[in-house]
């Protein structure tokens, strides 16, 4: 029987990646999105992957999707926090709407759906894995990423604090920390010649992750392969961070 795994925001970009990668290695994929029905309907079509309508930052909502997949697909055991929201802009001048805005959808929804998760396999008597997207602005600074690094940052604590309290519940906690990834989205914003070259040069290897190599990373961490790996965050960033 394959195991039931979730990836939020899954639809596109390196969440797409992670669920058609999961679904390879032979997981039973949902993909959580938020908002855009056109692209939840394409990707469907595409890869034959169901996809579940939730907002991760309504905490009554993470509890029905819980339940919501479990009912049509079994068991969840595993989870990949994907769904984030980017902030460009210096801290100076970040209002309290942004601030909530962008830490309700990349930690405090995370976090209350990581429970939903560790509530879910705790009933179930089953073991779980949980992988989180983090990022190496939140291990390292850089202008005018503030509030993202710090949910960034976030995640990689939580993963740690979770990863202690649910060890002898036999529920792993990790999370991947990627440096520029070139997704669509990436790749429109890096056309410029002086931004590409200039973001280049902060990575060791000269290129960005690929989304492939994101997901590699994510199917790694909850394999059987990876069971003695818990509280750990993978570097996905070319060395940027080993400086």
């Amino acid at each position: 029987m394959s195991r039931v795994a979730v990836v939020t925001g899954g639809t596109r970009g390196i969440g797409r990646a992670i669920a058609v990668a999961l679904k390879d290695a032979g997981y039973l994929v949902a993909a959580n999105y938020g908002h855009d029905d056109a692209t939840a309907q394409r990707f469907e079509a595409d890869t034959g992957i169901p996809v579940f309508k939730f907002d991760v930052a309504d905490y009554g909502a993470c509890q029905r999707g819980v339940h919501a997949i479990e009912a049509a697909l079994g068991p969840v055991e595993v989870l990949v926090n994907n769904a984030g929201r980017p902030l460009t802009k210096p801290s100076i001048e970040i209002t309290p709407a942004e601030w909530d805005d962008t830490v309700s959808i990349n930690l405090r929804g995370a976090f209350f759906l990581s429970l939903a998760f560790g509530r879910a396999c705790m009933t179930g008597g089953h073991a779980g894995s949980i992988v989180s997207l983090a990022s190496t602005h939140g291990v390292i600074g850089i202008p005018e990423r503030a509030v993202y690094g710090i949910t960034k940052a976030g995640l990689i604590q939580m993963s740690r604090m979770l990863a202690i309290e649910w060890a002898d519940k036999n529920i792993r906690v990790n999370a991947v920390a990627p440096t520029t990834v070139m997704t669509p989205s990436r790749q429109e914003m890096l056309k410029d010649p002086q931004v590409r070259a200039g973001m280049l040069a902060r990575i060791p290897t000269g290129r960005f992750a690929t989304p492939e190599e994101v997901a590699a990373a994510v199917v790694y961490l909850v394999s059987p392969g990876a069971a003695s790996v818990t509280g750990h965050t993978l570097m996905v960033d070319g060395g940027l961070t080993a400086y």
